[in-house]
């Protein structure tokens, strides 16, 4: 009976070393003991197994008792420890959990942007127009920031020569519509955040009741209606806009804000271009690395204004020149005349 508990004790204790769980081990004892008890009532009295094993099934079926009563009061203790535990609270509206505060720490030491600052980024909502080139740094780096709400507007799917430079977008999600594949990014990169993709193209109909649901806007979109009736509804309605566009190596970026004082979009650029004078990047190329750099200082200036750091690039437009290297700086201003916000009283910057 000794070598039959040694030889127990020995599968339990190598099934450990390697790993084994704890479920297996416990079934493959209990076979063993199983087999012993049937050898026990089976073979004759006087069998050679029979007697090695201990020549009667009584303390085998004790042993066996014993376990099954030790087992289950085990498991009854585990199932009452569970019903008694009081599960963690979920964060309160605003604030953070544990993973949270691990994920937004670099966030937090920062003396402009702080817990105070974290807190706006969460409870703000951010539409990006456009899910291209300078949308893709744009919505990552809102979504690993820790924006609350990143709403994103596109009606284009995903293709093959977007990859170049779309870096938001992936190889095996061509043919998906651009929201989707946006939001299946931004998800696995932060899951604290909340994606609302809308895929429709912005027309008068739709742009005002849409632009109103957020906070601020970031338009990267590469068509001249679309930026021009961004910027009217968003002038309407008060809302910051930072606008970016780029050709071949050569971009600009200002944030839009009559509300505050500084120009429009149509304030610095009363008159669209003549067809053909402004090719779009299908037509004309781009470096691969420009719309991300326009993208982070997108999603850079929009942090800015979200949690009231530094000073926002109103009634500036910045120049980055990526073939030379070399970036400047425009002032620019209100033009009391402007069809979009002329008719606003804020001083001009």
């Amino acid at each position: 009976m000794a070598t039959v508990l040694g030889l127990m004790v020995a599968l339990w204790a190598l099934g450990a070393v390697f790993g084994v769980p704890g479920r297996v081990r416990l079934v493959t004892v209990a076979v063993l003991w199983l087999a012993v008890v049937l050898a026990q009532l089976v073979l004759p009295a006087g069998a050679t197994l029979r007697e090695a094993t201990g020549g009667r099934a009584e303390p085998w079926l004790v042993l066996g008792g014993v376990a099954a009563l030790a087992l289950g009061y085990r498991a009854l203790l585990r199932r009452i420890r569970a019903r008694g535990a009081v599960p963690p609270a979920p964060p309160a509206p605003g604030s953070f959990g544990a993973a949270e505060l691990e994920r937004y720490a670099r966030h937090i030491l920062l003396r402009e942007v702080g817990g105070p600052g974290q807190k706006r980024l969460k409870a703000a909502r951010v539409l990006v127009v456009g899910a291209g080139g300078l949308g893709s740094p744009a919505i990552l780096y809102l979504a690993a920031a820790g924006v609350g709400t990143i709403g994103i507007v596109d009606d284009d799917v995903v293709e093959n020569s977007n990859l170049q430079r779309q870096i938001i977008h992936a190889d095996d999600r061509i043919g998906l519509p651009k929201v989707a594949s946006a939001a299946m990014a931004v998800k696995a990169l932060n899951p604290f955040v909340t994606v609302v993709p809308h895929r429709l193209r912005l027309d008068e109909a739709t742009a005002r009741d849409l632009i109103a649901e957020y906070d601020l806007v970031l338009d990267g979109t590469d068509n001249f209606d679309t930026r021009y009736l961004v910027n009217r509804v968003c002038a309407a309605l008060g809302k910051p806009l930072v606008a970016a566009a780029m050709t071949q190596w050569e971009g600009q970026i200002s944030v839009y804000d009559p509300a505050q004082g500084a120009p429009c979009y149509e304030c610095v650029f009363p008159v669209r271009p003549a067809p053909g004078l402004v090719p779009a990047c299908a037509e004309a190329g781009v470096i691969a690395p420009l719309p991300g750099i326009l993208g982070s200082m997108m999603a850079l200036e929009a942090l800015k204004l979200l949690v009231g750091a530094g000073q926002p690039l109103r009634g500036r437009l910045l120049i980055h020149d990526g073939l030379f290297g070399e970036t400047r700086t425009i002032a620019t201003r209100r033009r009391p005349d402007c069809a979009a916000c002329g008719h606003l009283s804020q001083p001009v910057v």
